[in-house]
């Protein structure tokens, strides 16, 4: 009993850390970034590789430097590994170019109202496909989780046509020049480009690690570290490059507030990957654990967002009909998770014979 609670507590820890993810990220990039200006009628400018920096930091903190002092001063089972070592790189290196992808939707207008959504109802899918292709299992998909499937592309189209446009206006802080359908196309083209980018990435990211961590002999903070260290390569190293050079000049500026929201996004993507491996320690397991943190953190997500609207002043006009779309995701995520194909046990090794009696075997049979 004591063990399920353990389970639901960090199920949950996770449902939250990854429900604010997004709206925090997103106030830390218009933070690091350039204000609207009424006067002039300029729009908004996110902050790109600086908030980028921010998650990455954060997670360098959390999955490097704290499991590292954890396993000098009490060790964990498992071992280092070649192998181990380059699929978990191969699974942080998979999270930290989806980080940048809820980054670039940002930038290009889209609202942590329907992005992260869309991004934790497709994530599943590709997580159930790559892992079907690891295991070989395609042919033992059911009717159940084709219908699921259709159930999130239903979904996913029905959020992207009645997305809430005046919220989306209003978080970029343009009420004064009104976009041309041209870049209202085109933008909406990147959006949804970047949200299939951290589907895929974030699809792939359980899968990978899953795979290091069966390398490393069931370590969990190892794969950890790993993990770490890929977002800093990836979200720290590669964006002071970009940021150095001149041709690649970025709007806004270094500032306290805005640092502390992007390391708070970083820190909640970090504890909530800490969360789902406490869950797995603790006893729980990836058929009910996945469905219910993909299943709760959008609903979270969409409550942040919503509360944080209102409470910025910005006017708010949500079709029931976008309600519907998310709730159709979510479901047909779930669907999805629950009704995948699982990997196969291998066989249980047969006992081998004494060779007392495998001589006397040979001898009869002679």
């Amino acid at each position: 009993m004591r063990g399920m609670l353990a389970v639901v507590l960090c199920i949950a820890l996770t449902a939250l850390c990854w429900g604010v993810y997004g709206p925090v990220l997103h106030v830390g990039q218009e933070k690091l970034g350039v204000a609207a200006d009424a006067a002039t009628g300029a729009r908004a400018q996110l902050s790109f590789w600086r908030a980028f920096i921010g998650v990455g930091m954060a997670y360098f903190v959390i999955a490097v430097l704290v499991p590292t002092l954890y396993l000098k001063t009490r060790g964990e089972k498992g071992n280092w590994t070649v192998g181990g070592t380059l699929m978990s790189v191969g699974a942080g290196a998979a999270g930290a170019v989806g980080a940048l992808g809820i980054i670039m939707a940002f930038v290009y207008g889209g609202s942590p109202i329907y992005v992260m959504p869309l991004v934790f109802g497709c994530a599943p899918v590709v997580n159930s496909f790559v892992t079907m292709y690891f295991t070989k299992s395609y042919k033992e998909t059911n009717a159940v989780f084709w219908a699921g499937l259709i159930l999130v592309v239903t979904g996913a189209v029905t959020v992207m046509l009645f997305k809430p446009t005046a919220a989306v206006a209003a978080a970029a802080g343009g009420a004064a020049a009104s976009p041309t359908a041209l870049t209202v196309a085109a933008n909406t083209l990147m959006v949804t480009l970047s949200i299939a980018i951290v589907a895929i990435c974030w699809g792939s990211y359980g899968p990978l690690l899953h795979k290091g961590q069966a390398a490393m002999h069931g370590s969990r903070l190892r794969p950890f570290i790993c993990v770490g260290l890929a977002y800093f390569l990836v979200a720290v190293v590669v964006p002071l490059v970009v940021l150095g050079l001149k041709s690649t000049p970025e709007p806004g500026g270094w500032n306290f507030g805005g640092t502390m929201w992007s390391l708070g996004a970083g820190a909640a993507g970090a504890v909530g990957a800490l969360g789902i491996i406490m869950a797995f320690n603790f006893g729980g397991k990836p058929v009910y654990v996945m469905p219910l943190v993909f299943g709760c953190a959008p609903v979270l997500n969409t409550f942040v967002s919503v509360v944080g609207q209102l409470r910025a002043g910005h006017a708010l006009n949500i079709s029931p009909i976008f309600y519907a779309g998310l709730i159709v995701v979510a479901v047909g995520a779930v669907t999805v998770l629950v009704f995948a194909p699982k990997p196969h046990k291998p066989p249980a090794a047969k006992p081998e014979k004494p060779r007392e009696v495998e001589e006397q075997t040979a001898g009869a049979a002679s």
